[in-house]
């Protein structure tokens, strides 16, 4: 399902490649560090299209370009070369980085085992604008924001625009921690780019963890924006942060939700991963080995966005919510954004998680649960009419919970033939315990199989362990509404499977609503309403 949004007068058509008003990619400051036979060679191509030049001693130099990598001239590096443009740069620090005041264009050296630098990457800084149209909704709601990409998919370029958009747009007190001069530049005075936030650079790499917590307890900031958190002690204080309730945004490594997960170093990020020990009963229940796997702690960060492209990008709204489905082995999906042409945004919202954007609702009526959920008693049939023995095996064939009893009193559903509609004895038992009765055509195992498969919900070729799944799933769906006061919505299912699913939730007196299309359709769960708000809601469906 997807819902295009036109863009507001202030996005541009098109956010890769276009200049912040004002401001400009001062490539000329870039070049003019170079030694002047790569200037020249370097004023041949597309300026446009340059992202780093590459200068390794005793090989030729090199332009990576956003489509090619270019040999700059045939003549190797010397020492010289790379001399002079160190000299012309700011001081390396313990990261091996330096920067040209004022610009966001980044140089990293390669050293030798003693110390001396005998490679350069020049990376171009460009000021973009418009990068964050994509995301501009989540970083207003105040939510803590986590972007998670490949290395040169624009994640400090986002960050120094949200910088911008949260001080300048927004007013509010943003901090930039800035272990590298990468988000504001190099220099004392930072670059325009981040407007009126302000920047706390960090001395030596590995005391950024401690500025972050300055920056909370000496200015009182509302947001703080820090790029590449890489350690448990970094980690450790974007919580801390957190927890003061303080907005905060950042990158870290690697590419999605998973691999976070999957980093020991960084999966507190995300609310952390530990084994736990069920009982017997417990591992019967959930169909699953006696130890699993399941999120320690509430995230860090309340949205995870992961950076496909410049132009596209995965949300994940609920990042709790997703690392739960993970770790049960369903793909959490997530909202998919991406630019179109005409300046619109295209966002197709994934079933598995998102909450979709007026879903057609579908009537939930209190029916009697005919499926048990995991743990509970059999279903309960009486046949009437038919061979009792003859239902137990088909029953017995399709896996299904259920057993046949001799009387009425205890019996929770009636299979009867068609034929014995009219019978007054079977009328008078509907009729004192108002039991729900499904009809057969004929006494024979075919007929029985498919009414089966129909009350069950047990689409042909599906086996019962794909039914138990989607009332586990749907079990586990309600625990979550009712603790964490949330909207889940469960995977896709065939109709029979979701009919079945909604019984069950209307057990517990919750309201569900059909989204999507087939053969994405699902269901959404709701929390419960207070006293009012339930009539009212009932009222409307017509209860």
């Amino acid at each position: 399902m997807a819902t295009i949004y036109t863009a507001n007068s202030t996005q541009p058509e098109k956010p890769s490649h276009v200049e912040y008003e004002g401001f400009h990619t001062d490539i000329d400051l870039l070049l003019g560090i170079l030694p002047e036979h790569l200037k020249q060679s370097i004023s041949l191509l597309k300026t446009d299209d340059l992202l780093e030049v590459i200068m390794d001693l005793g090989r030729s130099p090199e332009a990576r370009l956003t489509d090619r990598v270019q040999k700059l001239i045939e003549q190797p590096v010397l020492l010289e070369d790379i001399s002079r443009v160190v000299s012309k740069v700011g001081e390396f620090t313990d990261d091996n980085r330096a920067g040209i005041p004022r610009t966001l264009h980044r140089i990293s050296c390669i050293r030798n085992r003693h110390g001396q630098i005998i490679g350069l990457t020049l990376r171009v800084g460009r000021t973009v604008f418009g990068t964050i149209n994509l995301l501009r909704d989540l970083v207003e709601t105040g939510l803590n924001l986590l972007l998670l990409g490949r290395p040169g998919v624009g994640k400090t370029t986002k960050l120094r625009e949200m910088a911008r958009v949260l001080a300048d747009d927004l007013h509010k007190r943003v901090i930039v921690i800035d272990t590298s001069n990468e988000i504001g530049g190099d220099g004392d005075i930072p670059h325009p780019v981040i407007g009126g936030a302000r920047r706390m650079q960090v001395p030596k790499s590995h005391l950024q963890h401690a500025v972050m917590i300055e920056a909370v307890e000496n200015h009182m900031p509302e947001v703080i924006i820090v790029d590449e958190i890489g350690t448990q002690a970094e980690a450790a204080a974007a919580r801390t942060i957190a927890e003061r309730g303080v907005q905060l945004i950042g990158t870290a490594h690697g590419t999605t939700l998973e691999n976070l997960i999957l980093n020991p170093t960084l999966s507190d990020l995300a609310g952390g991963v530990h084994t736990v020990t069920l009982s017997d009963d417990e591992a019967r229940r959930r169909r699953t080995g006696k130890t699993t796997n399941e999120r320690r702690a509430p995230p860090t960060f309340d949205i995870v966005v992961e950076l496909v492209n410049y132009e596209e990008v995965v949300v994940h709204r609920d990042t709790a919510r997703a690392v739960d489905s993970l770790l049960n082995g369903i793909d959490p999906h997530g909202e998919r954004r991406k630019h179109t042409e005409g300046g619109k945004i295209d966002i197709k919202v994934e079933p598995n998680l998102a909450i979709l954007a007026n879903p057609r609702p579908e009537r939930v009526l209190p029916m009697r649960p005919i499926l048990p959920a995991p743990g509970e008693q059999p279903i309960r049939i009486f046949p009437y009419g038919i061979s009792r023995d003859l239902l137990d095996r088909v029953l017995r064939n399709l896996g299904i919970s259920a057993q046949t009893i001799g009387r009425p009193e205890n019996a929770e559903l009636i299979i009867a033939l068609r034929s014995s509609s009219g019978d007054l004895k079977l009328k008078r038992i509907i009729g004192d315990r108002d039991l729900p009765v499904h009809w057969l055509k004929k006494d024979n195992s075919t007929q029985m199989r498919r009414l089966l498969q129909d009350i069950f919900g047990i689409a042909e070729g599906e086996n019962q362990d794909y039914v138990h799944e989607a009332l586990e799933e749907v079990e586990h769906a309600i625990q979550r509404v009712l603790s964490g006061n949330v909207s889940v919505a469960l995977a896709p299912r065939g109709a029979r499977l979701r009919r079945m699913q909604h019984r069950v939730i209307s057990r517990y007196k919750l309201a569900a609503e059909s989204a999507g299309t087939e053969p994405a359709c699902h269901l959404i769960i709701y929390p419960p309403f207070n006293r009012m708000e339930s009539e009212e809601k009932f009222e409307q469906l017509d209860l």
